[in-house]
């Protein structure tokens, strides 16, 4: 219960201390334990359906694009429940209940391409619900100059997680003898877990109820008279439009690299150990010198790891600083980017603003996958990501223009 109560600091603790609350520290948790679970799928899922299952990178593309995508709009419908009830906890726990069911019909599933299409989708559904709930939980339990780091603490905690993810998923391998069975079921077990913390541990931000006008569907609509927050979900739109699939990239690496099949969970925990690193930095960084700046950065890292496996160099080097890139790539955007909305949107419609955003970025990474599936397929690998690194040095472009107002409201320098 301890994680519950630290909401309200001692006094004589130092500021940067204070500036992180027991909510926070309680959903990382929650994050943590459900990101082993879901990394644990996620670093075997590409080898398995293109491997082991022979599908083709289009199919795969249209399924990693539901996979985060085609549920996007349950992002906008859970904040709205959540915004209207109040019950910001409960809609999360809903998510979070969800995803770790269907780890357990991806084993039900078995080889059917239909029934593990749906499984996946139903899984992303949860992930839809509780993102916003969680997210919004964040930044009604931090004072506003303190969100980059608490973003920062709580993706740290998360990625943790999906550090830890894919090495239980090579041990459940090994004793397992390669059966991917055994990672779905012990991935079920570890996600029930988590729920079991956020019940437990996670204390609802509910506060006094709203006038019936400020949490309507007309109000939510209103949002978008908002210039700021016209000018943040386009450019979360655009720069969503340059993001291909995690799988892709490990898929490209692994076929330049000539890696064993065993290896390839590893690229995933590579990435992950540079985003642990860099989210505490880069969160504390961008409530200094401002979030826009750093979100910036972050894309411009994504670009440079197209650049780079476009170029067709290979050896250690090339994976090394693919990975770190990638890494310092979800380090500057994943949290940063909800930090920086977070100011723009009213206490009582937080939830719903932070999940419109998130549903623009997931439609729009739909389309991306989907288009980079078919890409791969009509003229490789090599020839789709250089394609994509063109669309993402001009979405980087557009984006940088479109969020130079949006700095002077959403973040805490001018």
């Amino acid at each position: 219960m301890y994680l519950a109560s630290v909401d309200r600091p001692a006094v004589g603790r130092t500021d940067r201390t204070r500036r992180v609350a027991g909510t926070v520290l309680a959903l990382g948790t929650v994050s943590l334990i459900t990101d082993v679970s879901s990394e644990m799928v996620s670093a075997i899922l590409p080898l398995y359906l293109i491997a082991g299952l022979g599908l083709s990178p289009a199919v795969y593309g249209l399924i990693d694009g539901l996979y985060t995508g085609a549920t996007a709009l349950l992002r906008l419908v859970g904040g709205y429940v959540a915004d209207r009830a109040r019950r910001r906890k409960a809609v999360a726990g809903i998510g979070y209940g969800l995803s770790a069911f269907m780890k357990f019909a991806l084993l039900a599933a078995g080889t059917s391409v239909p029934w593990l299409s749906a499984a996946i989708v139903a899984d992303r559904a949860g992930k839809g619900l509780r993102t916003a709930p969680r997210d919004a939980l964040i930044t009604l339990s931090t004072p506003s100059e303190s969100l980059g780091r608490a973003f920062g603490v709580h993706r740290a905690m998360d990625t943790a997680g999906a550090f830890a993810g894919p090495l239980v998923a090579l041990a459940v391998l090994a004793a397992s003898g390669q059966a991917y069975d055994a990672v779905f079921v012990v991935s079920g077990c570890v996600a029930l877990i988590g729920v079991l913390v956020l019940v437990l541990f996670v204390r609802d931000q509910r506060g006094p109820r709203p006038p019936a006008t400020t949490v309507s569907l007309p109000a939510a609509a209103a949002l978008l008279r908002r210039r700021p927050i016209r000018m943040l979900l386009a450019a979360a739109v655009l720069l969503g439009l340059s993001t291909i699939g995690d799988g892709f990239v490990y898929l490209l690496l692994q076929r330049q690299e000539n890696l064993a099949t065993g290896w390839f969970p590893l690229l995933a925990v590579g990435t992950s150990l540079t985003y642990l690193t860099l989210a505490v930095p880069f969160g504390n960084l961008a409530d200094r010198i401002g979030r826009a700046p750093v979100v910036l950065g972050g894309y411009a890292a994504l670009l440079a790891v197209y650049v780079t496996l476009g170029s067709g160099f290979g050896g250690p080097v090339t994976v090394i600083v693919v990975l770190f890139l990638y890494g310092g790539y979800y380090a500057a955007t994943d949290g940063v980017l909800m930090a920086l909305a977070g100011p723009l949107l009213p206490a009582e419609l937080r939830t719903t603003g932070l999940g419109l955003i998130q549903t623009g970025q997931a439609l729009a990474y739909l389309v991306s996958s989907v288009l980079f599936g078919l890409a791969w397929q009509r003229w490789d690998g090599i020839g789709a990501i250089r394609a994509t690194a063109v669309l993402a040095a001009l979405t980087l472009t557009v984006a940088a223009v479109l969020l130079r107002s949006v700095r002077r409201v959403g973040d805490p320098v001018g």
